[in-house]
């Protein structure tokens, strides 16, 4: 049975051949630059695309949360973690320890305070625990500057006995979410370059420093091109969404949509689908208009959602929608738009051919 017939909407669909290329790819170019690939689970959330990373040679994943940590442990995927996150807080501090316990771990820091409270919790459990000084080379976000990175590290080093420093990372969101298209080679290269440098200056002063890690998927191909990284952190990569299109992912690239129906035409320029804010999010894209790509109907643009409903805003060239018809939506954002749903479906050669429930949906502690 074709899958449009067979699945009640709104739903994930993945389209295995889109999946696959997706996945092949980014594994064959860490591989033909030397760097270890250490994807973003966060994306995907499930076991089943982390063993085919995991098959193409991903050495351990990433992490946002110990949730997600904890969901891959429970599924006997993976047991070597990177929490590309500040850890904070003694019920946190268990469920690492916890975790410590089945895994191997390494966390960010980038605060004394943040690393206080590790140390602390590393020594009432009688471990050591390896960290990775995160950077802010751009994004503002969390993060030291490069420049105060060595003296954080010298203070893990001398007051901080459980604590280990061992590497330096990156994420450069804003290459993907600010910066024009032309100026992301330029803005991935400097993050590259500030994050090497800074690692160069720690081992001038006998820090071992192993770990120099970049992330974000529209700048993973332009920070990797500078000597000394280590390792890259992708994640959207393996769906892809509307927010590349800038940068010059196409449709056809993109491995998940939302499979909707279009539930009402009240007007000659306006359809509503079944997919509102609890499907699609309610992210917007930077580089195009409206709350997601229709794959059927580019020309259609979807100008607003309330909790339940995408409203269409319809050109000449969409007026044969009508309702019951199904679409499948890219959305802006895949990350949130998977978190949103129990299960997606794959899809190969029309059919669903397996169901991959979404393991860490909902693990945001």
């Amino acid at each position: 049975m074709n899958y449009r017939d067979e699945l009640d909407t709104p739903s994930l669909v993945v389209h295995e051949e889109i999946l696959e290329r997706n996945l092949t790819d980014m594994a064959e170019y860490a591989k033909s630059c030397g760097v270890t690939l250490r994807p973003h689970f966060k994306t995907h959330k499930t076991g089943a695309v982390a063993e085919r990373q995991k098959a193409l040679g991903a050495s351990g994943i990433t992490v946002a949360k110990i949730g997600e940590a904890e969901a891959l442990v429970d599924a006997g995927v993976y047991d070597d973690f990177f929490i590309a996150n500040q850890i904070v807080g003694p019920l946190k501090h268990k469920r690492l320890v916890a975790l410590m316990e089945c895994a191997t771990v390494r966390v960010a820091v980038d605060t004394v305070d943040v690393a206080r409270g590790l140390d602390g919790a590393m020594g009432e459990a009688g471990t050591t625990l390896d960290v990775v000084i995160e950077l802010n080379t751009g994004q503002n976000r969390a993060g030291v500057r490069p420049d105060e990175a060595l003296g954080l590290a010298e203070l893990i080093r001398n007051e901080m006995p459980n604590l280990r420093v061992v590497g330096l990372m990156t994420h450069e969101g804003h290459a993907g979410a600010t910066i024009a298209p032309e100026g992301i080679v330029s803005t991935g290269v400097a993050a590259g370059k500030a994050i090497t440098e800074t690692a160069e200056q720690l081992r001038e002063h006998a820090f071992e420093i192993s770990v120099v890690s970049v992330g974000s998927t529209p700048a993973a191909k332009h920070t990797t091109t500078v000597e000394g990284i280590t390792e890259m952190r992708p994640g959207t990569y393996v769906f892809n969404d509307n927010s590349g299109f800038r940068f010059g992912t196409k449709p056809e690239d993109c491995a998940l949509r939302v499979l909707a129906t279009v539930t009402s035409r009240p007007a000659p320029d306006r359809a509503i689908l079944d997919c509102g804010s609890k499907a699609l999010t309610s992210d917007k894209s930077v580089g195009r208009e409206g709350h997601g790509y229709i794959v059927e109907y580019p020309e259609a643009e979807i100008i607003s959602l309330s909790e339940e409903h995408g409203w269409l805003r319809l050109p000449e060239s969409a007026q044969g929608m009508k309702v019951g018809d199904k679409v499948e939506v890219i959305p802006n954002h895949v990350c949130p738009a998977v978190n949103l749903q129990d299960e997606i479906y794959l899809i190969r050669n029309d059919e669903v051919v397996e169901t991959w429930p979404v393991i860490a949906r909902g693990k945001v502690r």
